[in-house]
């Protein structure tokens, strides 16, 4: 027989708490005891204070009572399990059903977010308690706290896409991203970010792209086997022509005359190459299928298959073979 040890006593039954079968004002509700059927395979070792509070949580959801001491009881079964999600969700039932004081549920839950930060529940209990007040005055301040933390976390960057879309709390958004990009530019977070601000503020206008190009490639030099600023640029410029922008062809050519061996470098010239082939030009046809051999033999052999893919397409695309049938131009798989 195997045990799963979830929780230790030393945590969760210290010697203030009281049991609630040895509380008097619980004395009328008879707790509901966890069943695991007669032949559990992984026997989980639950604390003494754990099957204690929740036999009494399993009781007021059965009974549907909804009161102050149920709500403090939803606060000992979340300190015993914060990612129980019916634990959640009834107590939003209770807090509406008692109309309690939702500045001390913010207090409360902000402290819980604070030590859970990877809990999918807190945040959405945030959410629903912001919905109900309409307050979102301390959001950025608390999603700012927890990324200080851990600059990539992805619930807190969900919530403050949310708070500042819902809100409009757009001003200041672009130079907080530039912040987080600062302390860790390979912060895929922060560039998703900055991307949604401007996509959903300026849009990205041809004195938007001039600016946004002047801020990632100093940061694309900086580290050119960055996927972020790579991906970022490549955002940036989604609707327009890359052989057309002189600055990502500088960079490029710097890059590539510094002999960096960047995958990402390379793909974007393949690109730059390949827009330039469409025109008719063979030189830039042999420098796209030498850059695809390179890329699948020397700097990413993991995708070799794909970049010899890429260099069969562009040879039926636009070498010799392109005066061949239709079946072959959609098909360049021999």
């Amino acid at each position: 027989l195997l045990y799963l040890i979830v929780m230790s006593e030393e945590e969760y039954n210290s010697e203030e708490y009281i049991y609630y079968s040895a509380r008097p004002e619980w004395k009328d509700v008879q707790p509901l005891p966890q069943d695991d059927g007669p032949n559990p395979v992984v026997r989980i070792a639950y604390t003494e204070k754990f099957k204690d509070v929740y036999g009494y949580m399993r009781a007021v959801l059965r009974s549907g009572e909804k009161s102050q001491r149920v709500l403090d009881l939803t606060t000992d079964a979340i300190d015993c399990n914060p990612a129980n999600y019916t634990v959640w969700h009834y107590r939003r039932q209770v807090l509406q059903a008692i109309n309690a004081d939702l500045n001390e549920e913010m207090i409360f839950i902000a402290d819980v977010i604070l030590s859970e930060p990877k809990n999918y529940q807190v945040w959405y209990h945030r959410q629903k308690l912001v919905e109900w007040t309409e307050d979102p005055a301390k959001e950025l301040s608390l999603t700012a706290e927890v990324l200080e933390e851990d600059g990539k976390n992805y619930h807190s960057w969900q919530h403050r896409q949310w708070i500042v879309q819902r809100y409009g709390l757009w001003d200041g958004e672009l130079d907080f991203t530039d912040e987080m990009i600062k302390k860790d530019l390979r912060n895929n977070s922060a560039w998703n970010q900055r991307y949604f601000i401007v996509s959903n503020t300026t849009g990205f206008t041809d004195d938007v792209i001039e600016r946004e190009l002047q801020y990632v490639i100093p940061l694309v030099r900086k580290a050119p086997n960055n996927e972020s600023t790579w991906n970022y640029l490549h955002g940036v410029l989604k609707d327009k022509r890359l052989s057309e922008q002189p600055l990502v062809r500088t960079l490029c050519d710097y890059l590539y005359n510094q002999h960096v061996p960047s995958s990402h470098l390379l793909s974007t010239m393949v690109e730059i190459y390949e827009e330039e082939a469409e025109k008719g030009n063979n030189e830039s046809l042999q420098s796209a299928l030498e850059l695809c051999h390179k890329l699948a033999t020397k700097v990413d052999p993991i995708r070799q298959q794909y970049w010899e893919y890429t260099s069969r397409r562009l040879t039926i695309a636009y070498g010799a073979e392109s005066k061949g049938s239709s079946e072959d131009k959609t098909n360049p798989d021999p």
